[in-house]
């Protein structure tokens, strides 16, 4: 894929749609494309965090281990930005992320990621967005998990 089509998806993307297409192009070049085929791992849960991906093409499905075995827990596409947690929190990877079928991505590595955070905090202001719906959703999920936990209890 040519930068310049690197560069339009990244602008069609929330998370960066307001930063300037000459700063989208340098990233686009100082990023790495990969290409990942089904059921490659774009990382494993429970691994230090050195990178995250911005998903050019394809899609993903995003797995945690709960009791030994791989949940499905979200699915992501084009424009999604995946493992920017681990670089932001220094932790290890709080999932495992999966190709479905053939993916191209760029990977940014923590010191480009945190360089376009601090020139663009509009970017910043994004990524806070999209961790925060990913939060809502994760929530809200826990809270139904409990309740039918709380259900099957009474019943059972």
């Amino acid at each position: 894929m040519k930068i310049s089509n690197e560069t339009e998806i990244l602008a069609e993307s929330p998370l960066f749609c307001r930063v300037d297409r000459g700063q989208l192009k340098l990233m686009a070049l100082m990023a790495e494309s990969r290409t990942f085929h089904e059921g490659e791992t774009l990382m494993v849960q429970g691994e230090e965090g050195d990178s995250a991906y911005v998903i050019l093409e394809g899609e993903a499905e995003v797995l945690v281990r709960v009791g030994g075995h791989d949940t499905p827990v979200a699915r992501l596409g084009p424009r999604d930005i995946v493992g920017e947690m681990a670089l932001l929190t220094e932790t290890p990877r709080s999932a495992t992320v999966r190709a479905c079928g053939t993916l191209r991505a760029l990977r940014l590595d923590r010191a480009t990621l945190m360089r376009c955070l601090q020139e663009f905090p509009c970017m910043a202001l994004e990524l806070l967005k999209v961790m925060t719906v990913r939060l809502e959703r994760t929530t809200q999920e826990l809270a139904r998990t409990r309740a039918e936990l709380e259900e099957m209890r009474a019943g059972g």
